[in-house]
């Protein structure tokens, strides 16, 4: 674990470029853990000219590392400042002319799945904000942080009658005294009282099957519920710049009231080699509990070319 800094609150350009186009005024800052991120999320969203690089187109075009692409932007994020206030957090999706998106199309059983991760992998959470129709605004209640740092809210979704999903981040600080956790390897963890072990090996550039096994005291557990129509839902991030990655679950999306377990299979694509951040929900007895893994991905067939930068050099 590396020493404890201190975050501090403040209003950055960021807010002060946003805020006044839309609306919003918030604590969305740009995060030193993804600075070149931070760069290509205002180019475009100023609509400035890209870098010519190799390396830098590859990254436009993963999903889910800036703010403002395939005409859709997601605004500043509102939210409390620090982890001794509570209040709502709240987001708009822009089009290309600066309007509020209204219409969504229904993925994953929501119409807009939340992602909220700290910038070294912890704290995650999955939550399904509200939508008001009048003003374009989703917003989740009650919303208070459990410690400090800098944190990656990401919006996933499908706008309209758009064929394909896509996913747009932001960085908001949270102060207070911040001590960031390392990530290292982990196949098999434990979550209230379950055992949950995720097998099949990443390789870049290449579809890789995992299977999550959960059991509970030794035994599989066969009690698995539908959520968010399947039987588990997998999370991946890559270390470093945290890419929002796809992952698809295998077989047939369960009926309502069936019950599955204690395997659930996904089918999951990672673009270099390098360390992985991922994250299971899985539902019992009606209560979601989400378990937490760190994989290595290896060079696959076709993979593309490793940046170690993208992985924090592991």
């Amino acid at each position: 674990m590396k020493a404890p800094v201190r975050l501090a609150a403040y209003g950055a350009g960021l807010v002060v470029a946003f805020g006044a186009a839309f609306g919003l005024a918030g604590v969305a800052v740009p995060d030193s853990v993804v600075t070149a991120w931070a760069k290509s999320s205002d180019s475009n969203a100023h609509g400035e000219g890209h870098s010519d690089t190799e390396e830098q187109n590859k990254e436009h075009a993963m999903n889910g590392v800036s703010a403002s692409a395939a005409g859709y932007i997601l605004s500043p994020v509102t939210a409390p400042s620090g982890t001794n206030d509570a209040g709502t957090l709240s987001f708009r999706i822009l089009d290309e002319d600066g309007q509020p998106v209204t219409e969504y199309t229904t993925t994953h059983e929501k119409d807009l799945h939340l992602i909220v991760v700290r910038t070294d992998g912890t704290q995650f959470r999955h939550v399904h904000p509200d939508l008001d129709e009048a003003t374009g605004t989703w917003s989740e209640s009650s919303w208070s942080w459990d410690e400090a740092g800098t944190y990656r809210v990401y919006a996933d979704f499908t706008a309209g009658q758009d064929a394909e999903g896509v996913t747009r981040t932001r960085a908001v600080e949270v102060a207070g005294d911040y001590a960031p956790v390392e990530a290292t390897v982990s196949r098999t963890v434990e979550v209230d009282g379950y055992t949950v072990t995720l097998d099949g090996d990443l390789a870049a550039g290449s579809t890789s099957e995992l299977t999550a096994t959960v059991e509970r005291n030794g035994k599989p557990v066969t009690a698995l519920q539908p959520y968010l129509g399947a039987y588990g839902h997998l999370v991946a991030l890559r270390e470093g710049d945290l890419a929002y990655l796809h992952v698809h679950p295998a077989g047939e999306e369960p009926q309502a009231g069936s019950t599955g377990g204690p395997d659930v299979g996904f089918a999951a694509e990672v673009p270099t080699a390098g360390r992985y951040l991922l994250y299971l929900d899985f539902q019992v007895d009606g209560q979601v509990r989400t378990a937490e893994f760190v994989l290595d991905a290896g060079h696959g067939d076709g993979n593309q070319a490793d940046d170690e930068s993208h992985s924090g050099g592991h």
